[in-house]
């Protein structure tokens, strides 16, 4: 494999425009490939886990499956509303919405306790999730009756509108974070490269990588449901990656160009960076992949479509750099030398010496400064260092989770604002549960009984809203029968939580319970989160433990060491321990809600601990292939390992920091978004990223190598050579 980036740069290079072209033919077809067939969204189904989602499939089994439901509201816009006005409109949105091909049903109207608010409710047609793409016509008649009423407020919410208000948020939220990253991006490349073109460079393949993976994306959804995140991961890694490989093979050729001092050509070039930062790319874009795989054994639809983004557009990243790079480097090489040679005549006409172009040595001051403590005191670096992290940890320990559900999301959403004001008039609308029992049908009637037996229970209990009568509902077959239970506090609040345990653990037991040969489960909002954060924890030792595994393994391959992949394992836990440490101490409490625009969960969401881990495994893999490649490619031209780790550490620390500039940047833009989901990703990948460029990478790996010595390469070590020379006079020459 070492020789295959050179092969294929060799071929780019001197098919340079085939090459180019071959590319861009290559992201128009996977685009228009998967504008084609469009994307497979996932269902219900694909959401089911635990005990809630093995209710669901029975209450399915019955056509008795939660359905899209919007409610709508009457008020006055002060004091008490006129009864038959409000009647009158209740009425007349009735006829409408009846109309629509979008509604299965309207509610019968139903006022709230003080007599001030009346709603109404009405039922779509299709799957729950499909709702958010059919609630368009319910909104825009529910806006014209209430443009006719002046006097009274007639609002919508539900979870369709809910829905598509998130989605309408997440996309402005996509467009704002590109506004803020590109712009940034771009200042850091023009500052690495001082040239516009050698900073677009990186963007361009960084966008097209993007487009490509959007268009495989699709076509992959057709095997893997896409639940809508996948999108958001293309676009938050691929910016990354994609500039990082591009950023690492670009900031090699210069160095090699620069070594040269115009001896070598611009084909030769590119093979000498294909030999060295390519196959990088190569080890680090299959690390990446491998890692984020581990995702799939999470056995979850969400968790596989982000893996599925990320694999997609690592790998069309890696082979953007592996191929139409080195073409671009080519022709914009060629330029530079006829330009270089324009101003060489004059300056020679001149009477002018021409100044050769010198290679960048060592760190820069920051860098250097950062280094210095490793080079001096390693044992003292290595100890305080490895505290700090462990410091910074620390508050993980008290890391409490919670499904991000729909009393979560943020109020700026109108729909949110108004599902505020329903449940403020209607509290029993705040939780349902739904209890599912399935019989043979001769067993229907008593199966009806023990459910209005739990629902008489319910009512005696103060965790339930008694003033909501509860329903049972039974399948045309008789198979299957539904109790509905109201339960009047919001979904993430302990109440709500201890009146699931109280059904589960009391009430069902001591009714449908006693009937055999019934089978029971209960499902709602609350079952859902609960469930689905369980089902999380459960997976979430054997995901970190093939996760380590297949870093380690990853490592040994790539260096042929076993210190160097224990080493690697350890240092990528202690960057994800201490980033979730302090996603920890600003998102769990409330002190920081004002500093970074959020509302405390109390907890952090569910997924993120998991992704957190999984990612910036795969993303710490590419500074720590970078870093241990340029170490040990010192030490293979006869450098001793003290030389060695000084020189690679030395050499690529501006680039891995400009790297680091780059993604941070990418993931801080995340921050100001307005999920907190997402808030909490991009903080926590921000933090990790930044503290394994600057803490792991110029402190913590420097000083462990200085202290091991030979030792860190056991039980290989890499062979001595010496140094390859350029040659000194005579034609440019073409390496191959």
């Amino acid at each position: 494999m070492s020789q295959l980036p050179v092969r294929i740069a060799r071929w780019s290079a001197r098919h340079a425009g085939r090459a180019i072209t071959g590319w861009f033919a290559f992201v128009v077809l996977c685009l228009g490939a998967g504008l084609a067939v469009g994307s497979h969204e996932a269902t219900s189904e694909d959401f089911r886990v635990g005990e809630a989602g093995r209710a669901e499939a029975m209450a399915a089994e019955g056509g008795l499956q939660r359905r899209p439901t919007e409610q709508i509201m009457i008020y006055a816009r002060s004091g008490t509303p006129d009864t038959a006005e409000a009647d009158a409109v209740a009425r007349e949105l009735t006829e409408r919405m009846r109309k629509l091909p979008e509604v299965d049903r309207v509610g019968a109207p139903v006022r709230s306790e003080d007599g001030e608010v009346l709603r109404v409710p009405v039922v779509l047609k299709g799957a729950e999730q499909q709702g958010k793409k059919n609630v368009a016509p319910l909104l825009e008649q529910t806006a014209k009756v209430g443009d006719r009423h002046p006097g009274l407020v007639v609002e919508e919410t539900g979870s369709p509108s809910i829905s598509k208000g998130v989605n309408d948020q997440r996309a402005k939220d996509l467009t704002l974070s590109e506004r803020l990253t590109l712009p940034v991006t771009l200042l850091t490349l023009l500052i690495v490269f001082g040239s516009v073109v050698m900073a677009g460079v990186p963007l361009l393949l960084a966008l097209s990588s993007i487009a490509a993976a959007l268009g495989l994306s699709m076509v992959a959804s057709h095997v893997l449901p896409d639940p809508g995140v996948g999108t958001n991961m293309i676009l938050l890694v691929g910016l990354a990656v994609g500039v990082d490989y591009a950023l690492f093979y670009l900031k090699r050729e210069r160095e090699e160009r620069a070594r040269a001092g115009g001896r070598l050509s611009s084909e030769a070039l590119v093979e000498l960076a294909a030999a060295t930062a390519g196959r990088a790319i190569v080890v680090s874009g299959l690390a990446v992949i491998v890692s984020t795989a581990t995702l799939y054994l999470a056995t979850d639809v969400i968790f596989s479509s982000l893996a599925t983004g990320t694999i997609l557009v690592v790998a069309v990243a890696v082979v953007s750099s592996l191929t139409v790079l080195p073409a671009l480097l080519v022709k914009i090489g060629h330029r530079a030398e006829r330009r270089a040679a324009r101003k060489a005549a004059r300056r020679a006409s001149r009477g002018e010496p021409v100044r050769a172009q010198r290679a960048e040595a060592g760190p820069g001051r920051v860098s250097g400064a950062l280094l210095r403590p490793a080079q001096r005191h390693p044992a003292l670096t290595l100890c305080v260092s490895v505290l700090v992290m462990l410091a910074l940890a620390a508050p993980a320990l008290g890391l409490r989770l919670v499904d991000p559900g729909r009393d979560t999301f943020s109020r700026d959403i109108p729909a949110m604002q108004v599902y505020d004001r329903l449940t403020a008039a209607f509290p029993e609308l705040l939780v349902e549960h739904e209890v599912v029992a399935r019989s043979t049908p001769d067993r229907a009637a008593e199966v009806r009984q023990a459910l209005a037996d739990l629902g008489r229970r319910a009512q005696a209990d103060p965790l339930f809203a008694r003033d909501a009568e509860p329903t049972v509902r039974t399948s045309a077959d008789g198979r299957i029968s539904v109790l509905k239970l109201a339960v009047p506090f919001p979904a993430p609040s302990d109440e709500a939580v201890a009146s699931l345990d109280r059904i589960r653990q009391v009430h069902l037991p001591a009714s449908v319970g006693r009937v055999s040969g019934v089978e029971s489960a209960v499902s709602g909002d609350v079952a859902r989160g609960r469930d689905y954060v369980d089902h999380e924890r459960s997976k979430l030792p054997l995901v970190i433990g093939f996760l380590l595994l297949v870093t380690f393994l990853m490592t040994l391959w790539a260096f042929r060491s076993v210190v160097i992949g224990l080493a690697g394992v350890v240092l990528n836990l202690l960057s994800a321990g201490a980033s979730l440490g302090l996603l920890v101490v600003f998102f769990q409490g409330t002190w920081a809600e004002g500093l970074l625009a959020f509302d405390s969960l109390g907890a952090i969401a569910s997924r993120v601990p998991l992704f957190l881990f999984v990612i910036l495994f795969g993303l710490s893999m590419d500074y720590q292939v970078f870093v241990v490649s340029r170490i040990q490619e010192a030490m293979r031209n006869g450098m001793s390992a003290r030389a060695a780790v000084l020189d690679g550490i030395g050499r690529s620390a501006k680039v891995v920091t400009s790297a680091a500039i780059v993604m941070v940047t990418v993931f801080g833009a995340f921050v100001a978004l307005h999920l907190t989901e997402m808030k909490q990703m991009g903080f926590c990948l921000a933090v990790a990223v930044l503290l394994d460029a600057v803490v792991i990478r110029l402190l913590v790996l420097p000083s462990l190598l200085l202290l091991l010595g030979e030792r860190a390469w056991w039980p290989s070590r890499p062979a001595r050579r010496g140094r390859t020379a350029v040659p000194a006079a005579g034609p440019r020459e073409t390496v191959g």
